[in-house]
């Protein structure tokens, strides 16, 4: 389904905070007319007010989608909103860490296609990506339908089954997070050899968005890019033999880091 139909059938977005901004934006901009898109949020941002989409108001007939962007302690609330277009026509698409696909299918009906879908904050920048996974009876065109609505904001890739997505959240949704911890670490361990505070910290943020958008452009694995940095013997070696150490470094710190995200994550389904 191409943006003519869901132009025609219209588009509900549900919660407008930074996540579907950046989707709505993203639908705009790729030529998503403003009239076929309908938002409920009770706080609409000036930003939103101009765009020219429709507030509130009654809910289209027979929309192409409903798009959840509400945080999970928000959706026992909001849900009723959009009870009346489950049994079918519509396809659900919930952006909601740790809210399993059931929860949606005992709110909307059990004949109502789902999509869950995890984006991370990169979308801001349209350089997030998220992960899908569908109910059966969304199947492959509703799977390819959310696929293209969070096109908008960045990749998308599939997971084989909603298990998988509790260890998605911890990578990719969580992901972010770490690495901007990693910009705060490394800046103050620059501070600790002796550089300006602000040197440092203007040092590390270019180094990793350096170094992430050259792993981006290059088809060389990680692991790869890693060596090409290192030479035998040198500064970098040095301090991979710390980072790398499989005691005390970073490969299992991250491993312990994102089991507790995962595990978080299937504390919060219930």
């Amino acid at each position: 389904m191409d943006f003519d139909e869901i132009a025609r059938r219209g588009l509900v977005l549900l919660g407008c905070g930074k996540m579907g901004s950046a989707l709505l934006e993203g639908w705009l901009a790729d030529g998503l007319p403003p009239a076929a898109v309908r938002v409920i949020e009770p706080s609409p941002s000036d930003w939103l007010a101009a765009t020219g989409v429709r507030l509130a108001g009654d809910l289209p007939d027979d929309p192409a989608a409903a798009l959840i962007a509400v945080k999970p302690q928000m959706m026992g609330a909001a849900l009723p909103t959009l009870a009346v277009l489950g049994g079918g026509g519509t396809l659900v698409v919930s952006i909601a860490a740790g809210t399993p696909i059931s929860a949606f299918e005992s709110a909307f009906g059990a004949g109502t296609p789902v999509v869950r879908a995890m984006p991370n904050t990169p979308a801001a920048v349209g350089r997030g990506i998220t992960a899908l996974v569908a109910n059966r009876q969304a199947g492959a065109s509703g799977l390819a339908l959310a696929e293209r609505l969070m096109s908008a904001v960045g990749a998308t890739v599939r997971v084989e089954h909603e298990g998988q997505m509790d260890a998605v959240t911890a990578v990719s949704g969580s992901g972010p997070a770490y690495v901007f911890h990693m910009i705060e670490a490394l800046a103050a361990a620059g501070v600790a050899e002796g550089l300006p505070e602000e040197l440092a910290m203007h040092l590390a943020r270019h180094t990793v968005c350096g170094a992430g958008e050259l792993a981006h452009r290059s088809d060389a694995a990680a692991a790869q890019l890693r060596a090409n940095v290192t030479s035998p013997g040198g500064t970098t070696a040095a301090a991979l033999n710390v980072l790398m150490d499989d005691t005390h470094g970073l490969p299992p710190l991250m491993r312990r880091a994102v089991a507790a995200a995962a595990a978080r994550g299937r504390e919060l389904a219930g």
